[in-house]
Formats: C-alpha cells, sequence, structure tokens
C-alpha cells in the first residue's frame, strides 16, 4: 500500500473511530485500525467487537492495499505533525512507515486479513432520519440507561418503530425515559430493537451537524450512515421492559411549575442531601411546594417555591438526581409533575407535549 494525503485528511477520520480503539485488548489486533485504499478513498475501521467505526476520505492512492497498525500511536502521530503537511504512508512486509517532510516513523503492523469486519447486516429495514432528529432522541433519554446492571437487556436503548414513529426509550429500573418523533414515511414494519450503551454514545458523539442520515436495523445489528462515517452495532439480545405498563395513565395531582426555578431549588437543596442516596422530599399544598433534604451530617437545606396545584396535602421522597436530569432534557419554559400518591412513580413533562416523557419511582426518606 502507498498513499499521499494531507494531514487533515486521515486525522479526521482517525479521530471519529478512536472511540472504540482501547490500547489494551484482549485480542492485540483490536488495538490497531485498518486503513484500506482504494481507487482514490482511504477509509479507517476500528472496533471493539461490539461497536464497529468506519471513516473515509479523499486521499491519493499509488499502490491499493490494507494494513492495521496501532491505533493511538497512529493517532498521536497525526496530532504532532504540523498543520496541513503531506503525508506518505507506505507498507513494507509487517512494517508500514509514515514519512513528513523530516520526519519519519516506523510502526508494526498485523496482518489485515485477521481484522474482524461486520460486512452484511441483513437489515429488515432502512430508514432516513435527519440527524438532528436522532440527536435529539438520544439526547433526550441516554442518561436513563443503565451502567452494567445485571439485568443486560437494561445496558442499553430501546429503538422502535411503529407506523410513522421512530421511539426511544431507555430505563435503569428506577426511572424512564422516552422520547419519540414521526418519521416522514410509514416504517416497512413494527421492530424493537435494543442498542448497548456504547453504540449510542458513539452514534451521539457523531451526529453533529445538518443532513439526514440512513439507518439499517436488522436482527443482530443496527447501522447508520452519517456521512462519511459509518456505525454498526451489535444489538443486546434480551426482551426490553413493557414500559407503557410503568407509564402513569391519568396521575390525579398535577403540578405545574417554572422549569428553570425548579431546577435551581433542586439544586440548591441537593447539596445537603445523602451523598449516596441523593433523597429529598416534597411537600405539596395548594401553591406551594417545599423541598427538604437533611445528611447523615444532621445538616437540612429547604426551600419553597409557588407552584401552580390545587389539591390535597401530599410528600414524596425522591433521587433528585433522577429529577434534574430530566428537568435538563425538557425543552420550554414549564414543567408538569404528575403524582397519585407518596407510594407510586411520578410523571414528568413539558405541559401539553407528549413527545418526551420522564417517569421516576419514589424513595421512602
Amino acid at each position: 500500500m502507498k498513499i499521499t494525503a494531507a494531514r487533515e485528511d486521515i486525522l479526521g477520520p482517525l479521530q471519529n473511530v478512536i472511540g472504540v480503539v482501547e490500547r489494551r485488548q484482549t485480542m492485540p489486533i483490536l488495538a490497531n485500525v485498518l486503513l484500506s485504499a482504494r481507487e482514490s478513498r482511504l477509509s479507517v475501521t476500528g472496533t471493539d467487537l461490539e461497536v464497529e467505526l468506519v471513516a473515509s476520505h479523499e486521499v491519493t492512492v499509488q499502490q491499493a492495499g490494507d494494513v492495521t497498525v496501532p491505533g493511538r500511536k497512529l493517532l498521536d502521530i497525526f496530532r504532532a505533525l504540523p498543520e496541513k503537511a503531506s503525508v506518505s504512508v507506505t507498507t513494507e512486509g509487517d512494517r508500514a512507515t509514515l514519512r513528513a517532510g523530516r520526519s519519519r516513523f516506523t510502526l508494526s503492523s498485523l496482518p489485515a486479513s485477521e481484522f474482524p469486519v461486520v460486512e452484511e447486516i441483513n437489515a429488515q429495514q432502512h430508514l432516513v432520519v435527519p440527524r438532528s432528529t436522532l440527536r435529539q432522541l438520544i439526547d433526550r433519554t441516554h442518561f436513563s440507561m443503565a451502567q452494567q446492571d445485571v439485568r443486560y437487556y437494561l445496558n442499553g436503548m430501546l429503538l422502535e418503530t411503529e407506523g410513522k414513529t421512530l421511539r426511544a426509550v431507555a430505563t435503569d429500573g428506577h426511572r424512564l425515559a422516552l422520547c419519540e418523533t414521526e418519521l416522514d414515511a410509514p416504517a416497512p414494519s413494527a421492530q424493537q430493537v435494543i442498542v448497548p450503551r456504547k453504540g449510542v454514545l458513539e452514534l451521539q458523539r457523531l451526529l453533529a451537524g445538518e443532513g439526514s442520515l440512513e439507518l439499517a436495523i436488522g436482527t443482530n445489528h443496527v447501522r447508520a450512515n452519517i456521512g462519511d462515517v459509518r456505525v454498526t452495532s451489535k444489538l443486546i439480545d434480551g426482551r426490553f421492559p413493557e414500559y407503557s405498563r410503568v407509564l402513569p395513565a391519568n396521575p390525579s395531582k398535577i403540578v405545574e411549575a417554572d422549569r428553570e426555578l425548579l431546577r435551581q431549588s433542586f439544586q440548591r437543596t441537593a447539596i445537603l442531601s445523602n451523598e449516596k442516596y441523593r433523597g429529598i422530599r416534597l411537600s405539596l399544598r395548594s401553591g406551594m411546594l417545599t423541598i427538604q433534604a437533611h445528611n447523615p451530617e444532621q445538616e437540612e437545606a429547604e426551600d419553597q417555591l409557588e407552584v401552580s396545584y390545587e389539591g390535597e396535602e401530599i410528600e414524596i421522597g425522591f433521587n433528585v438526581t433522577y429529577l434534574l436530569d430530566a428537568l435538563a432534557a425538557l425543552e420550554g419554559d414549564k414543567v408538569e409533575i404528575g403524582l397519585t400518591d407518596p407510594n407510586s412513580s411520578c410523571l414528568v413533562r413539558a405541559p401539553g407535549a407528549a413527545n418526551a416523557k420522564y417517569v421516576v419511582m419514589p424513595m421512602r426518606l
């Protein structure tokens, strides 16, 4: 293989794929990236066997070929080179040589034939979605995914197609986030898939900018083509909880408040909450919300906020972090919180908006 390119033409694709490349791997080749030169394009591939990223760019190809080289070292070299430097990459035997001006670097390589690549994903449906739409779905729900839960199906995000609706749902068992959007055309079929946490976060990172992307959903993989970058993620094989059962149908007590003022009030009170459990107590009476927190050091915080509420008095405890995450994900100046009783979950949403809903389970304080 022999190619010539400007520093930035290879640095960009490298930065796009490096998120899944770790220095220390159980398989040494997973610490490498695959460079493939064909016609006038160079494609750079990184994988951790769960998520595969492929980024490409136009370069001058003198000799086509494939090679795998240490990903992090290659990125460090390109970052250290002068801007707009002309770089040549050649391979000979099990070595790859980079030249830029008076600099020369020789890297060890591993056979490209051993690099694991996902070719076909047997997509059952293809969707064209605006980048901003998918980004919004992920931004509004990703924080509710579980981390390293033994219930492995919670360590990811449910993507669901149903008619013209594309829906994202995430839950860690203590809270749930749901956001949905309407597609321009109906999906070919109703389908539910669980995208693992790492796949969701890589997608979120790459979804900046305008334009549309093509989403291909298979039985074992989901693939997104975003400009010159292709993301392929394995799916989690499991049954996602029936989230519709968790959504409070008609909460009897509705509180409406200024979203920013409520957020600030929660943040102030949370300073003196128990650092481990983050519990706060909400006490509601007509027109007034009292927020209280205390910790094992016998310290206390109390804050009051005028709200729109007409109903019987109620006291209920919550993890303040979950409430703050929900408030941060909502849009608009107002927030509506639906309560039933001290032992039931609350429903958080923007007044009149049905496309984003957040459910938080109560805490015993």
